[in-house]
């Protein structure tokens, strides 16, 4: 899948502790003209100087200090309803998470398959 030229232009937040997962999905991201942008944790995601300009946010949910999972709460009482795809290695580690969990698109298990992704991605964007 390749996506619409639209969405070429959007900012893809990545927050993964893991710097390969990190570097690889920049380069997948960009290498579909995406504007990928990557943090290592999610304190470092919430003091990003351009947060309120991340049209989509994917993460990990397993990280040291903040998880995923209170990285988006937290996005969401600060006000910013960010589009989220959360990926991870142990999907065991999220079992409250629904489709009522507010801005979640989808819960990706780790490997992935990257057209699954920028599915995703699409609908997030596009949403």
């Amino acid at each position: 899948m390749t996506p619409n030229n639209k969405a070429c232009a959007a900012i893809v937040a990545v927050v993964d502790d893991d710097k390969d997962v990190r570097d690889a999905l920049k380069s997948l991201l960009r290498s579909c003209g995406y504007k990928p942008q990557t943090y290592s944790c999610a304190l470092d995601f919430l003091n990003a100087s351009d947060l309120a300009e991340t049209q989509c946010l994917i993460s990990d949910i397993q990280m040291p200090g903040m998880n995923g999972v209170e990285m988006h709460t937290r996005l969401l009482a600060m006000g910013f309803c960010i589009p989220t795809i959360f990926i991870t290695a142990h999907p065991a580690a999220a079992p409250h998470l629904n489709a009522h969990t507010p801005k979640l698109i989808a819960c990706l298990t780790k490997p992935f398959d990257p057209e699954q992704l920028f599915y995703h991605i699409e609908v997030a964007l596009l949403g």
